[in-house]
């Protein structure tokens, strides 16, 4: 049908050809918009048992998962190479601000896989088609990009003439691990939530009844969705900060808040799109629930 489309547009209507210029490059433009954005939401092969875009982000944790590690190894085999430790000699050599990071991120990604039925729920599964967008972002971008706080890790010595701290202090150790499982909280509590919500509107939520606002009983007013409309993201960004912090404290590096501030690049907008299309979809349920719940991500703040 494209072809024929572009050999109908290539005349004007007085058959000079008058328009088909503006016409090709319209239907160029169309052509470019369908690689990047996708055209089907979920395409799957061998008799629908593959889905693509579901195994794009499986694959693409797996490559972030196989980097972390690959750094926690350099990481060591660096440190007991200069330090000239014996290969039998059972030292570590490992920074405690790497082995928290790693466990932080393997957490992460591991809870993902586990909840993966969960995330059929949220906007990256069942808003974005499958394109070049999404297929480098989970193949290339998401491995490597969020890898990155990982970076100043691994250049960590105990040994002269490092002038970097080795090990975070208690005191650093347990602030990171309480935002980071703080805002794990968030995000997978407000996701629990609202999958048990869609699945099972009467089921009970950690012992919170699910309850939703006059005007539509679609629109979820209880629980975690009380405080915030989209608390979920509150909780993602956290975690990206707790991610960012070991090397922070341990280097003074700012490259690893790369990480949290995309987060709130891509989360920000994507909080108003939601809520305009939501006014749209909504109408007056909307209006209202906005009128309940104000604030969009931080409660009391934003």
């Amino acid at each position: 049908s494209s072809s024929s489309s572009l050999s109908s547009s290539s005349t004007g209507e007085n058959g000079l050809g008058v328009n088909g210029d503006e016409n090709d490059e319209k239907n160029r433009e169309s052509l470019v918009e369908l690689f990047y954005a996708g055209i089907q939401f979920n395409p799957r092969l061998f008799a629908g048992k593959l889905d693509l875009k579901m195994y794009s982000y499986t694959f693409g944790a797996a490559v972030l998962e196989l980097l972390i590690l690959s750094g926690l190894r350099s990481h060591q085999l660096r440190n007991r190479e200069e330090a000239g430790v014996d290969a039998s000699d059972s030292a570590l050599m490992v920074s405690n601000g790497i082995l928290l990071y790693v466990l932080l991120i393997s957490w992460f990604v591991v809870e993902y896989m586990f909840f993966e039925r969960v995330h059929l729920y949220t906007y990256d599964l069942f808003a974005e088609k499958f394109g070049f967008k999404l297929l480098w972002g989970c193949w290339v971008f998401y491995p490597f990009f969020y890898s990155i706080p990982i970076w100043p890790l691994v250049a960590l010595s105990p040994l002269p003439p490092s002038t970097t701290t080795f090990h975070l202090t208690v005191t650093q150790f347990l602030f990171t691990v309480v935002v980071f499982f703080g805002g794990w909280a968030l995000t997978r509590g407000a996701n629990m939530q609202k999958f048990y919500f869609k699945t099972d509107p009467q089921r009970l939520f950690l012992g919170i009844k699910p309850e939703t606002i006059r005007m539509s009983n679609r629109i979820l007013i209880s629980g975690f969705w009380l405080y915030a409309r989209h608390i979920n993201y509150l909780g993602e960004i956290l975690q990206g900060i707790a991610l960012a912090l070991p090397a922070f404290f341990l280097t003074s590096s700012l490259i690893p808040f790369l990480y949290p501030l995309y987060y709130i690049l891509l989360l920000v907008p994507r909080q108003i799109e939601d809520d305009r299309v939501c006014k749209l979809k909504y109408g007056d349920a909307w209006l209202e629930y906005e009128g309940r719940v104000p604030f969009r991500i931080i409660p009391f703040v934003y």
